[in-house]
């Protein structure tokens, strides 16, 4: 998939990315407990951008100018903005 075929409140099957930003990581409570949650950039190779919602050990896997693959992702809209994350089930590769 490219950036530009994202819907809000859609799957990803798969999308590879490169990482041109990456922000401080912040604390956060979930459900779940307490999380490490941090936004990045990523950029397909048509030009395209869209913001990333790395979680926990995600965080350290990845720095600008890393390449990803996000498989089985999720796309939300948040303050108007598409973000793609891993989801429930999703997983994330740095290749």
């Amino acid at each position: 998939m490219k950036v530009a075929e994202l819907k809000a409140n859609s799957s990803v099957e798969e999308i590879v990315l490169e990482i041109v930003e990456k922000e401080e990581e912040r604390k956060v409570a979930t459900w779940r407990g307490n999380a490490r949650v941090c936004n990045a950039i990523g950029r397909d190779d048509d030009g395209n951008e869209i913001k990333i919602t790395l979680w926990n050990d995600e965080i350290d896997m990845v720095n600008e100018g890393d390449t990803i693959k996000i498989k089985n992702g999720w796309v939300k809209e948040w303050n108007n903005e598409l973000q793609i994350s891993t989801g429930r089930n999703g997983e994330l590769q740095k290749i």
